[in-house]
């Protein structure tokens, strides 16, 4: 099932349990438009809402990149005066939250190259699954830009502050093989393997109980937010109500009967 969300550049799709948000923009290496910008809350929102989505991937369209992050190709129209700087940083901003806080389990699929902006959505998943062929720089040093807080703790977090150090001091570009020694992404495969490997992850994800799998991302996420935005109750009643749930009961029954579960999310 395809949706519409408005935009050519953004393609949505529902398939088996699994949401595909496609960044469709290749002829500038899927880098993201205003217009994009503007449909990502309400995709994301949207894909959140439907129960029969259990799994969400992003993509870039073609082989060449994930995403570019800001298409500056735009930015003579559209951050000309401070009003217009205002309203675009306020519009990529919210996109950027609706992708880090989504509540459903969310992959990225690297195909080419994955700098800057691309890099940071890519941090915002929760895996990363990789082609052979990609490519990873953080270029800040040499373009004099500052990194705010957030996207640099989701470096340090992933990959530890060494190896964060060293893909800002250098702000040099990391092969495949380098983005998985050091934790970047969780998967490296050859190119033609890739939409298989992540179809299987998703997959495996979009079968497994929903709550169990909603409750275990909550947990993760306490683990590593500061100790004052740590909310132990909410995930407290989330693991009580995987034990209360039907899926519960179905996972049990299941194992004894020797058969694959069929979970509802209640």
């Amino acid at each position: 099932m395809k949706l519409d969300f408005g935009t050519e550049h953004m393609i949505v799709e529902v398939i088996d349990g699994v949401g595909w948000v496609t960044f469709n923009n290749p002829e500038r290496r899927n880098a993201v438009k205003f217009e994009m910008w503007e449909a990502i809350p309400k995709i994301f929102d949207t894909l959140v809402a439907q129960d029969d989505v259990r799994c969400i991937v992003m993509k870039g369209a073609g082989d060449k990149s994930f995403v570019a992050g800001a298409d500056i190709s735009e930015f003579k129209e559209k951050r000309s005066t401070p009003e217009q700087v205002t309203l675009y940083n306020a519009t990529s901003g919210a996109a950027y939250a609706a992708i880090e806080n989504c509540e459903k389990p969310l992959i990225a699929m690297i195909r080419g190259f994955c700098i800057g902006g691309g890099l940071a959505v890519a941090l915002s998943a929760d895996i990363r699954i990789a082609a052979d062929n990609t490519v990873y720089a953080v270029p800040a040093a040499r373009l004099g830009l500052g990194y705010r807080y957030p996207g640099m703790k989701r470096l340090v977090n992933l990959v530890g502050p060494a190896y964060a150090k060293e893909i800002f001091f250098t702000a040099r570009k990391f092969n495949a093989e380098e983005a998985w020694r050091m934790g970047l992404v969780n998967k490296v495969v050859g190119l033609d393997e890739l939409d298989a490997a992540v179809a299987e992850y998703a997959g495996m994800i979009a079968e497994n109980a929903p709550l169990t799998v909603a409750a275990a991302n909550f947990a993760v996420q306490t683990a590593i937010a500061h100790e004052a935005d740590r909310d132990f109750d909410k995930l407290d009643q989330m693991v009580e109500a995987c034990f209360a749930s039907e899926d519960y009961k179905e996972g049990q029954t299941a194992f004894m009967e020797k058969r694959k579960p069929v979970f509802k999310g209640r």
